[in-house]
């Protein structure tokens, strides 16, 4: 699997298109693809390009780096790989199993009925 580059700091406004045309001035771009929001479809101001020559990857870094596309500066960098398997799944009960609902209330021992009222605003067992 050859080595994409992460492309930072995009125009929301940047599209898949204007990306490779960008790319293209360092070599054959194989795939460019601005990343999108699953429900609205804008942007996340992001994206990868993968170039069909590997050895073009270091030359976009030297040379694009910093420059603007759309009004923005970006920044390109060598993309880290996705872990085996996609992406990781988050462990959300990070502190282990704290076990039941202690401190949570619950029976707290006695009669609730136990308690009455005294008459003298007092309340008594």
């Amino acid at each position: 699997m050859s080595q994409n580059l992460f492309v930072g700091s995009l125009a929301f406004a940047t599209r898949d298109d204007s990306l490779r045309d960008f790319f293209a001035q360092i070599g054959e771009v194989k795939s460019a693809r601005v990343i999108t929001e699953r429900d609205s479809g804008r942007s996340k101001g992001f994206g990868f390009v993968e170039f069909e020559d590997e050895s073009n990857n270091q030359k976009a870094i030297d040379e694009l780096n910093g420059k603007e596309l759309d009004g923005r500066p970006i920044n390109i960098s060598l993309a880290t790989p996705k872990p085996e398997g996609g992406a990781p799944r988050r462990d959300f009960n990070r502190g282990g199993d704290r076990g039941g609902r202690g401190g949570f209330g619950g029976n707290r021992g006695g009669d609730r009925n136990s308690f009455r009222n005294t008459g003298n605003g007092i309340r008594g067992f």
